[in-house]
């Protein structure tokens, strides 16, 4: 695989051709370390226990499809050659997984073996007499249809993938776009885990290089609180194919060099640029492919990352523009760690990079959704279906803020011990940070989170006690048992990057003429609580915990029982303030140039420029400067690419990018494609007539940069 026999991968030509120095291998070491150091790496018994547990679930499903073979009353050649067989994909066939991380399989069976009667019925109750099997939960009707459960102890994800074949041959090459041929959704769905985990493994130089980035980059975005897909970030496969493409561009760096350009490459990337690592094929089966000019949704996606295999799709649909700001606000932290590592600055090392995200100091004001059911089986569940829909409300009150009010949702859950079928989710609250704020003006997001639980609500599996409630917390009043270990820090984190850096902004804008004093935001502080102390209050107060009792009544109006919220620019302990205020404010900026820009040119869709160290060039050599300048206008040359031939990725990127500014401006789009103006990915039926809880307004020059947020109690769904 790789670049082994000279062939160049990507559709561009890499940046630098450049090797490691002797600095960026002792670097390499000192990471690969830190990485054994935090336990990433599983144990030889552990990985042999997992090579015995495929071997043996191998085993099931040839069993499996020959039991019901025999049930069919198929003829004996057929009887005798019936076969099932395990794939694996995700994290363990790319070779990053951790201890205790679970194992995507595939099992690809013969046309006359339904998903339905046979996978999810005849299979599920084999696999609920086995002894060894445990905690096994059937996902029939999820987007790809799941069998979860643990054998042996080790975590099984199991899809099943129904070929149009009457024998699976034991040597079956999935990689061939013909296995797609007469398949069901369900079944291209299912065996494109499997297509896109061989393509990347074919499609960097390096493999090893690549899994020990790829290694690290998934342990600082959970560090980050930037991994998840379902939250609105990314999962393990968006981030596979990031780190892909940055070994493509520099086939010959090492992991520590690999992650520093990472950072470097993503800080200047213009999305919705897509990112690639090839070429976008049509394919000949007619299955649809991502393609903002025919299809309405894909226009509409603000990071896209397009999946290598036939069909190609974008990985990262989920990614909104509150959650993408604060994506692009950690890449750009990562590259300043990066960059102070590789000058060899004082108390910055890898510690500083994997520095977890203290995201409970961030802000000063969440929404926490608490949800409970009546077993643990019930609990399962509802937490799998309310997960799947929190993304809609941080969505829906972006759009119904006209994304002036920008939602962080963590993307974990956190359990109070003392009620063990609870379970609780929470989202950090803040005014879009550099934006005039006008007389008076407020957000009223009761409407938005009313329409969320009713969604919610209409979950068809749901069963007397699976309950939700949605209220607002502020951070002096969370909860104990979100902190590490139930204890409250007595005071915020101090030492850290982050800290050193927010205490840095806080000093830079008081010698800047206008800027607030102190002694202001504290007033202003102050203000809020005595606020909120002095609000005249019916039954529907909430408690000191922020949750609001049972029965509360929906307040239509604004009325003496809301809570009326004063949200301020962050100070020195709200550690994201500056940094994503920035970001935020370039974002469109940043849409507007990509209109032009994407990663292919008129060259069979490859951009040819001179690369850094590459040994054809024979001009001077670059000393680090000059070598990160010219990086610099490699990866912008990558950017603008030249758009002469009118291809897919080029159309597709003015298309998105018009789409997206639109969107994130919060006007409606003119083409009459999406009738959700903007938002193609959400379900029309919920936003077909959205609230328009903000009403626009010239902006009033204020002394204080006030925002109130409405917020009042709400009933739990019944």
């Amino acid at each position: 695989m790789g670049s082994s026999n000279g062939q160049r991968l990507g559709i561009t030509e890499p940046i630098s051709l450049a090797g490691p120095t002797d600095d960026d291998l002792m670097r390499t070491r000192k990471l690969e370390k830190y990485l054994r150091d935090v336990n990433l790496y599983e144990s030889q018994e552990e990985a042999v226990s997992r090579e015995e547990v495929l071997g043996r679930l191998d085993q099931i499903v040839k069993i499996w499809v020959k039991k019901i073979s025999r049930a069919k009353g198929l003829n004996d050649q057929l009887l005798q050659e019936a076969n099932a067989k395990i794939f694996t994909f995700g994290s363990y066939r790319l070779g990053v997984h951790g201890p205790g991380a679970d194992i995507d399989t595939l099992c690809v069976g013969p046309r006359h073996a339904t998903r339905e009667e046979d996978f999810f019925g005849e299979l599920h109750q084999m696999l609920t007499e086995m002894p060894e099997v445990t905690e096994l939960h059937p996902v029939p009707d999820a987007h790809v249809p799941v069998m979860k459960f643990k054998f042996s102890g080790v975590s099984i994800d199991l899809l099943y993938a129904r070929l149009s074949l009457w024998v699976i041959p034991e040597d079956l090459d999935i990689s061939q776009d013909s296995i797609l041929q007469n398949a069901d959704e369900q079944t291209v769905r299912s065996l494109n885990g499997c297509r896109v985990t061989d393509q990347i493994l074919r499609l960097v130089p390096k493999i090893q290089n690549f899994r020990t980035t790829l290694r690290c980059m998934r342990f600082w975005a959970k560090r980050r609180g930037v991994y998840s897909n379902v939250a609105g970030f990314l999962g393990g496969i968006n981030w596979a194919l990031l780190v892909a493409r940055i070994c493509q561009l520099y086939p010959n760096a090492v992991p520590s060099m690999l992650v520093s350009r990472f950072f470097r490459v993503y800080t200047q990337w213009r999305w919705p640029n897509p990112v690639l690592l090839c070429a976008i094929e049509e394919g000949s089966l007619g299955l649809q492919v991502w393609d903002p000019r025919r299809n309405p949704k894909d226009k509409y996606h603000l990071m896209p990352i397009i999946t290598p295999a036939y069909p190609c799709m974008n990985s990262s649909y989920n990614v909104s523009t509150s959650t993408l700001r604060i994506m692009m606000d950690e890449f750009q932290r990562g590259h300043e760690i990066c960059e102070a590592m590789e000058k060899n600055e004082a108390d910055v090392d890898w510690d500083t990079l994997f520095e977890p995200f203290t995201f409970f100091e961030a802000y000063k004001n969440y929404l926490r959704i608490d949800i409970s059911a009546e077993n643990a089986d019930d609990l399962r569940n509802w937490k799998g279906w309310v997960e799947s829909r929190l993304r809609q409300l941080t969505l829906k009150i972006e759009r119904h803020t006209y994304n002036m009010l920008q939602c962080h949702p963590h993307p974990g859950d956190f359990s109070d011990k003392s009620k063990p079928l609870y379970c609780s989710y929470f989202m950090g609250l803040q005014r879009k940070q550099g934006v005039p704020v006008g007389e008076g003006e407020q957000f009223d997001i009761r409407l938005t989170v009313k329409e969320f639980k009713q969604a919610v609500s209409m979950y068809t599996l749901r069963k007397p006690g699976m309950q939700i409630s949605v209220a607002h917390v502020t951070r002096r009043n969370l909860p104990n048992f979100v902190f590490p270990g139930g204890v409250r820090p007595s005071r915020p984190s101090k030492g850290t990057w982050d800290s050193r850096r927010a205490l840095e902004r806080k000093v830079s804008s008081h010698t800047k003429p206008g800027a607030d004093d102190g002694r202001k935001r504290k007033q202003t502080d102050d203000n809020v609580d005595t606020h909120l102390r002095n609000a005249k209050c019916h039954a529907t107060m909430p408690s000191s915990s922020g949750e609001f009792p049972e029965g509360s009544p929906i307040m239509s109006t604004i009325s003496s029982s809301s809570i009326n919220l004063q949200f301020e620019h962050m100070d020195a302990n709200e550690l994201a303030g500056s940094n994503r205020e920035k970001v935020g404010n370039n974002l469109t900026d940043s849409i507007r140039g990509s209109r032009n820009s994407v990663e292919v040119s008129s060259h069979n869709g490859k951009v040819d420029g001179p690369m850094i160290g590459d040994p054809r060039n024979k001009g001077p050599s670059f000393n680090s400067s000059n070598s990160k300048d010219a990086e610099k206008l490699a990866i912008e040359k990558i950017m603008s690419g030249s758009t002469q031939n009118n291809s897919l990725g080029s159309c597709a990127v003015n298309i998105a990018a018009e789409a997206t500014l639109t969107s994130m401006n919060g006007g409606s789009s003119s083409s009459a494609l999406s009738p959700n103006g903007g938002l193609g990915e959400l379900e029309p039926v919920e936003l077909t007539a959205p609230f328009s809880n903000v009403i626009p307004s010239a902006p009033v020059t204020q002394r204080k940069p006030l925002i109130r947020l409405n917020f009042t109690s709400l009933n739990k769904a019944t």
